[in-house]
């Protein structure tokens, strides 16, 4: 477990590194005018700021599905999504655990969004702590909290631990990140889940 875990921090590091290189070319990319990001609240409404973040949340879902759908195809494992599952069972380490080119492509949906739709810094800066506390917590390995205080109807439609820690075990399950709609849509999630 210890070794894995060394494994883990190693490529988070390098993912964090992968990451930083993509918000400096969002910086500079906002500093020459090229991406769509703004700043004031006026220019879109603040109804938008709030769409966005779900339109945001609901495109990158679909993204990381597909793709790490992908990365578990037999030719494809070995070289893009193995450092992922080096962890069995995983810790908040294994959040961001990627080998080089699954950061890249990771990194690659935050950059492109920001070229694409028009964000509010605020909008960003909400997706990415969404993102990395949504990761962490659904690599903590354990129930944090039962989903089911959400009512059983919007419960069934989001990830936590319990999911995920399913799909470090069978391979073939649970490809999503936030939402399972996907999963259930698709026929990648357990039956009697």
């Amino acid at each position: 477990m210890l070794h894995s875990i060394g494994q883990d921090i190693k490529l988070s590091v390098l993912s964090a590194v992968v990451f930083a290189l993509g918000a400096a070319s969002i910086m500079l990319g906002y500093e020459s005018g090229a991406t769509l990001l703004y700043v004031s609240l006026h220019e879109y409404g603040l109804w938008y700021v709030g769409v966005s973040f779900v339109a945001v949340l609901l495109l990158q879902d679909a993204y990381f599905y597909f793709v790490h759908r992908a990365f578990h195809h037999p030719k494809l494992f070995k070289w893009l999504h193995h450092g992922h599952h080096r962890s069995r069972q995983p810790t908040p380490w294994t959040s961001f655990a990627f080998d080089l080119p699954e950061a890249l492509v990771h990194a690659l949906f935050l950059v492109g969004v920001v070229f694409l739709i028009p964000l509010h810094l605020i909008t960003l800066v909400a997706v990415l702590m969404t993102m990395t506390i949504w990761a962490t917590i659904t690599h903590l390995g354990f129930k944090l909290f039962d989903t089911s205080f959400l009512g059983q109807w919007l419960g069934q439609w989001l990830i936590g631990p319990t999911h995920h820690s399913l799909h470090h075990r069978q391979y073939r399950l649970h490809y999503g990140l936030y939402f399972t709609f996907w999963d259930k849509l698709l026929g990648t999630q357990a039956a009697d889940y």
